[in-house]
């Protein structure tokens, strides 16, 4: 096995996990009111969604984006190429919707009012949704790599 595909797979494999987790956290949260007073458990269940959203996209894009690339000989481009990569193989909607879930993490790590935060919730909860989609898409994909 090359080292890539090694890579890869471990990487793979770390993304099943965030998978569960992330899984996890939003079926916790997917029924809690938007816009509401939260309770310190809700608060708490909905802060850890968005940190591990967040860190899961994170991931995609920066480890298990870049490994398929390696393994399938793809320019190690930008960033952007390897979002641009990604959608050409199906693994997101398009470039622009990772753009904005994107955007919508970097608001809420930015975001230090804690009222504010609240509104971004149910945002959050739908591109959770988004998000469990692309991470489900891309083991998929990379199912043909275990073999």
């Amino acid at each position: 096995m090359s080292h890539s595909k090694s890579i890869l797979l471990k990487n793979i494999q770390a993304l099943e996990n965030q998978f569960s987790w992330l899984e996890r956290s939003y079926l916790i949260c997917q029924y809690i009111p938007s816009g509401g007073k939260y309770s310190p458990e809700e608060m708490d269940a909905l802060e850890t969604l968005c940190s591990r959203s967040a860190r899961s996209i994170d991931y995609l894009i920066r480890k298990v984006f870049r490994s398929i690339d390696d393994v399938e000989f793809e320019n190690q481009g930008t960033l952007i190429d390897v979002v641009n990569n990604a959608e050409k193989r199906g693994l997101i909607e398009s470039t622009d919707k990772l753009r904005e879930i994107k955007e919508l993490w970097n608001d809420i790590v930015h975001e230090y009012v804690l009222e504010e935060a609240k509104s971004l919730f149910a945002d959050v909860i739908k591109a959770t949704r988004s998000v469990l989609e692309i991470m489900q898409n891309t083991i998929t994909y990379c199912s043909k790599y275990r073999q």
